[in-house]
């Protein structure tokens, strides 16, 4: 054994009472309020102060901008002109009426090559905004929020705004992300640890309420690994067991997000890893459907577990995203019909992320999923609103796609998105031939009707 020196015994015992510090703060701030669900309000205080600090580093950039003659605007990155939106009969006879003359009525040819032109224009329109593939990148905030990924159309103003990003990368690196990375494993350790002591008791009331409990307390723990400030609205609407819970998607947390302030069973399909180890311990002490690889592609099956766990109203409400992936949070795209079959009522929920503390958004054709999480715990804060809607049934008449196309509408209409019709799969497919053929038929309509009427007379 080696003689151990005075200073090595003096910096062992500094770690030691560093360390008995570090989780004694974390056990008194953090982990008990968030076992009880409570709140200090120092998140609250900390964004306050980081949108005060926002405002002051903007007002440098614009002063320091006018000082240089810098030209600090924002371009019209389509370069094309918003109109107002017209039909295509009302576009070609626009088009046909300025080239030949001619309009679409019985003295004009059945097919004019100016025609043409139209479809061109639309194309063109399409590749330059494309309104499809810009819902998958992150959106590009007007004002500088002191994180070097925000905007880099920002060049160097002064040395106050360099030294200020200078300490906010320390802040956010040496002081949040250490002390989010040990909230997220002291929550996720607890998960597994707890839900697999659970998952040996037997079935009955103690179980469920243990089990709410524990994942309640461990969410809520990993909402403060990401500083997450979220603020519930109409709380009165929440799901309810037996139920099924739709929501728009933007990024994995969402489901941290949902579940810190109520249970859900998930949906999903198995994974190996520490993934697999987490859904393994969690399916024991609660009834998440977990689906494998060669399942999740079996319809039939899919639809028939979700109807067992739906008809049993003594089991927590099911989560589902219906849009299949991430979209960056301005838009709503299409809903997928499977879970609008299941059941006649769904809960709709609206999750809207503020940008300015940190994008959300996970780019997965971008970011691996531990390079998302890097960025999400290096941000300043995870800020965001949840609205519980009121509860909608399918109506008399109405088909599973009508019902949820309008879902989908009320989840825009509150969270202020955009709501779009395409699919989000479009993100790794092609369009799809039927989306080709009904412009196709369109036109050969307007022909065929001009023909027609041409006849007639």
């Amino acid at each position: 054994l080696l003689p151990i020196s005075p200073f090595n015994s003096l910096l062992c015992m500094l770690l030691g009472i560093s360390f008995t510090v570090w989780f004694t703060l974390l056990l008194v701030f953090i982990v008990v309020p968030a076992i009880f669900g409570l709140s200090f309000g120092i998140r609250t205080l900390y964004m306050k102060v980081l949108l005060k600090v926002f405002e002051w580093a903007t007002l440098r950039i614009e002063r320091g901008a006018k000082e240089k003659k810098h030209l600090l605007y924002k371009p019209n990155t389509n370069g094309i002109i918003a109109k107002k939106p017209t039909s295509l009969e009302e576009e070609l006879k626009e088009i046909r009426r300025n080239g030949s003359g001619r309009d679409l009525d019985g003295s004009s040819p059945t097919f004019a090559v100016s025609d043409i032109f139209y479809f061109c224009r639309r194309g063109v329109e399409s590749i330059v905004d494309d309104e499809v593939t810009k819902r998958f990148t992150a959106e590009e905030l007007e004002s500088w929020n002191l994180l070097t990924r925000s905007n880099y159309n920002f060049q160097h103003i002064s040395a106050r705004l360099t030294a200020l990003w200078g300490l906010g990368l320390l802040i956010r690196y040496c002081c949040l992300l250490p002390l989010r990375l040990t909230l997220a494993i002291t929550g996720v350790t607890l998960l597994v640890v707890f839900t697999t002591i659970i998952g040996f008791l037997p079935n009955g009331r103690m179980k469920n309420f243990l089990s709410e409990k524990v994942h309640l307390m461990c969410y809520r723990i990993c909402v403060r690994a990401l500083t997450a400030i979220i603020t519930y609205h109409h709380s009165e609407n929440k799901p309810k067991n037996g139920g099924i819970c739709v929501a728009n998607h933007t990024s994995p947390i969402d489901v941290i997000i949902l579940a810190s302030d109520g249970c859900y069973a998930m949906v999903g399909q198995t994974h190996g890893g520490l993934m697999g180890i987490i859904q393994r311990s969690m399916v024991k002490a609660c009834p998440h459907i977990w689906f494998e690889r060669s399942e999740i592609k079996d319809r039939h099956l899919v639809a028939k577990r979700l109807s067992d766990h739906v008809e049993d109203k003594n089991k927590l409400p099911i989560l589902i995203f219906p849009e299949g992936t991430c979209i960056n949070n301005t838009s709503v795209m299409m809903f997928k019909k499977g879970s609008f079959e299941i059941a006649s009522t769904i809960y709709p929920v609206a999750i809207k992320y503020d940008p300015r503390f940190g994008e959300a958004f996970w780019n997965s054709s971008k970011f691996g999923m531990v390079s998302y999480l890097l960025r999400m715990m290096s941000s300043w804060a995870i800020v965001c609103s949840v609205w519980y809607l009121p509860p909608m049934s399918r109506q008399e008449g109405e088909d599973a796609v009508q019902f949820a196309n309008r879902v989908k509408a009320a989840i825009a209409r509150q969270g202020g998105l955009v709501d779009l019709l395409w699919d989000g799969g479009l993100k790794r497919s092609k369009v799809k031939d039927t989306f080709k053929e009904e412009q196709q038929k369109l036109y050969s309509k307007i022909l065929v009707g001009t023909h027609e009427d041409r006849g007639r007379s």
